[in-house]
C-alpha cells in the first residue's frame, strides 16, 4: 500500500470512528408495587425502586385512569426504564394505554413513556378482582436523596 493509499485508510477510519459514537443513555432496573381500585375513574398507588448506575433509588407512583375500570387489584411488578440520560430524565409524568384482567391471580404487563423518552416496560403479578381497558396518566416522583449503593 503506498503512502498516499495508508494516509486515505486512516482518514476514512477515523472519519467512521467519529460517526458511530456510543449513546450516553443508559438503561435502569424497575421493581413496584401498586395498589389500584376504582370504577369507570381509577387511582393507585405504590412505592418503588429504580437500579441505575449501581445505586437504588426509592421512588412514588401516583396514577388516575379513564375509562372501562371495575374492581381493585395489588400489581407487583418488575421491568426496565430505558433511554435514561440523566437520573431526572426518570421522574415525570407518564402515559399509558392498556388492558388487564385479573381475578384472584393473574399477569400484569404495562409499558409508560414520559416526554422525556424514558420508557419503562413492566411485568409480573397482579392481585384481586379487576377488569380495565382505560387511559392512565402515571406520575413518578423520584426520592434521590435516599439512594442507596446496589
Amino acid at each position: 500500500m503506498t503512502k498516499h493509499g495508508r494516509w486515505t485508510a486512516l482518514v476514512a477510519l477515523g472519519a467512521a470512528l467519529g460517526i458511530a459514537t456510543a449513546s450516553h443513555a443508559t438503561t435502569g432496573i424497575v421493581r413496584v408495587t401498586v395498589a389500584k381500585a376504582g370504577l369507570v375513574l381509577g387511582a393507585g398507588g405504590g412505592k418503588g425502586v429504580l437500579t441505575f448506575r449501581h445505586r437504588n433509588y426509592p421512588f412514588t407512583v401516583q396514577g388516575l385512569s379513564l375509562g372501562l375500570t371495575a374492581g381493585g387489584s395489588i400489581n407487583k411488578l418488575v421491568g426496565s426504564a430505558e433511554h435514561i440520560n440523566e437520573l431526572s430524565d426518570f421522574s415525570g409524568s407518564y402515559s399509558v394505554l392498556g388492558a388487564g384482567a385479573a381475578v384472584v391471580g393473574g399477569v400484569a404487563g404495562v409499558q409508560l413513556r414520559n416526554a422525556k423518552g424514558v420508557t419503562i416496560t413492566l411485568q409480573g403479578f397482579k392481585g384481586g378482582l379487576e377488569a380495565s381497558a382505560n387511559i392512565t396518566k402515571v406520575v413518578i416522583t423520584l426520592d434521590s436523596s435516599r439512594s442507596t449503593p446496589d
